[in-house]
């Protein structure tokens, strides 16, 4: 698992991938820049904006309907490379919902939902668009840009859906040097067809990139200062945002929040710790149900994570039947996708139980196979989504490798395994990804501070599984003008899962631009 690998989910629910509600969002395009409209108003410009970058920020976008009513969509240029406007274009898929409401409108709200590598047009239309508060809708124009290299903006390819099926059940707990090499030869053969793609674009997906590339869509949709809610990885593509741009943050909103300041490896550690508190919840609630396959009542959480790793060394062994029309059996690394995918959210446990109790006492591994699906947006027809692909561009860019090789990995072992004796072997193993991506990162880990920011609303789940509230609080010190929510809670993220406490908060701080009190802690 390379960092987030999964994107924030809308209300309990995963998002849906297998059906688009926009099939293009781009138009045709050329790689001149786009000339500046006529009397431009240059004051939404940032100080110090190079004149090559100009006609960017006061480009006219060409919006048209799209997909469900209501919706429209846009093509936003920027340059490929910040440092080289005259290098070519980039082309980034906009899409917006107008203010809905006959009041004052408050502008433009950006959405994001993480990933790196999730579709933030999906996330609009599919959830934000239409089930974010309806004061909201009213007196916000909610918009969206699927970031460089990710969904419809120049997405970043690296396997046919074949080959990925390949790469998706190699074995993440090698038993010897064979199983070594050849786990090995996926993550080679995984960055070597990355690579082999558009490396132009490859280059220039950093999160740095992206944030920028937010500033120039601010200019253009007439904001004098950005507002957005970013989840997730979204949340490190917030922050960045305001380390950029202090001056031009308005009502930031970053929920379940990364940690800038972090090594990869030690985000992938933490991670890990994140998944083993998420399992014991699950294990706790789990042992308390009459279906509970792991245990009844009396069985402790480290019982039940035995008889789950019992579980997983069996699959290694002897994959079970799945009914799959293209053949797939459950092997051990498709089903600890699976269950990992089930702690996301507590919502998803009632159907963790049913499918662990098929897989373990009916060798029926189907219900496992589509949590992992669900996981890496594989649809019913066996297509994926670019979601892993630009997962570990982004990835892989933005900060070195957290391992160099084998050697390092197995060192790092003990460590891992403590973190999560359940999880730990298998993640230390899939944070090698990095080591052999075809692209230098070309960024470091950092403290943002954004001094001079207005307050930026920082928010915590207690026990996240993918971004530890560790990481919040640490966010939120690192911040100068941050205010940290606590969400006392199971799951990943807050807003928009159930509690009125949290989504009041941040209503009232979007609607009205008044922060939570710090320390706020809701349940």
């Amino acid at each position: 698992m390379a960092r987030l690998a999964r994107t924030a989910r809308a209300g309990g629910v995963f998002l849906a991938a297998a059906a688009l509600l926009v099939s293009a969002c781009s138009s045709a395009s050329t790689q001149h820049r786009p000339a500046p409209a006529a009397n431009a108003v240059l004051a939404a410009l940032p100080r110090s904006t190079p004149s090559a970058l100009a006609p960017y920020y006061v480009q006219k976008l060409t919006w048209r309907d799209c997909g469900a009513p209501g919706f429209q969509c846009a093509t936003l240029r920027a340059p490929l490379d910040y440092a080289d406007p005259s290098a070519g274009d980039i082309r980034l898929a906009v899409a917006r919902k107008k203010a809905t409401g006959p009041g004052s409108r408050l502008g433009s709200l950006l959405v994001n939902p993480g990933g790196p590598g999730g579709s933030a047009i999906d996330y609009l239309q599919q959830f934000a668009g239409v089930g974010y508060p309806e004061e909201i809708r009213a007196r916000y124009d909610l918009v969206a840009m699927d970031p460089r290299g990710v969904a419809r903006s120049e997405p970043v390819e690296c396997l046919d859906d074949r080959d990925m099926d390949t790469f998706t059940k190699t074995d993440m707990t090698p038993d010897d040097r064979a199983e070594t090499d050849a786990l090995v030869g996926g993550f080679r053969r995984f960055a070597e067809g990355c690579g082999a793609h558009d490396p132009r674009v490859l280059r220039h997906v950093s999160t740095v990139e992206a944030a920028r590339d937010m500033d120039v869509l601010r200019a253009v949709l007439g904001d004098q200062r950005l507002n957005y809610v970013g989840a997730s990885y979204g949340t490190l593509l917030g922050a960045t945002y305001a380390g950029l741009f202090p001056g031009r943050v308005g009502r930031l909103v970053l929920d379940g929040a990364m940690d800038p300041s972090l090594t990869a490896r030690r985000l992938n550690l933490d991670q890990t710790a994140g998944f083993e508190t998420a399992f014991q919840s699950f294990a706790k609630d789990c042992v308390r149900q009459s279906d509970c396959p792991l245990g009844g009542p009396g069985t402790t959480p480290a019982q039940a994570g035995d008889h789950l790793e019992a579980f997983f060394r069996k699959l290694d062994a002897h994959p079970l039947p799945t009914g799959d029309p293209d053949g797939r059996r459950l092997v051990e690394a498709l089903g600890t996708t699976g269950v990992i995918a089930a702690m996301y959210d507590q919502g998803a446990w009632p159907q963790l139980r049913a499918a662990l109790t098929a897989a373990m006492k009916k060798n029926d591994g189907a219900g496992l196979l589509s949590l992992s699906d669900t996981y890496y947006e594989r649809d019913t027809r066996g297509h994926y989504s670019n979601l892993m692909f630009a997962n570990a561009a982004v990835n892989c860019l933005d900060l070195p490798p957290a391992f160099s090789g084998p050697a390092a990995v197995e060192e790092a072992l003990p460590s891992f395994r403590k973190a999560s004796p359940v999880f730990g072997e298998g993640l230390a193993w899939a944070s090698l990804n990095c080591a052999y991506w075809p692209v230098k990162p070309t960024g470091e880990p950092h403290r943002i501070e954004a001094k001079g920011a207005a307050p930026i609303v920082v928010v915590g789940t207690t026990r996240d599984p993918a971004t530890p509230y560790r990481w919040a609080q640490a966010l939120a010190s690192q911040l100068s003008s941050a205010r940290l929510l606590t969400f006392v809670a199971d799951g990943h993220t807050a807003y928009g899962r159930g509690s009125r406490c949290i989504d009041s908060a941040i209503d009232a701080y979007l609607l009205h631009g008044t922060p939570p009190t710090q320390g706020k802690r809701c349940s």
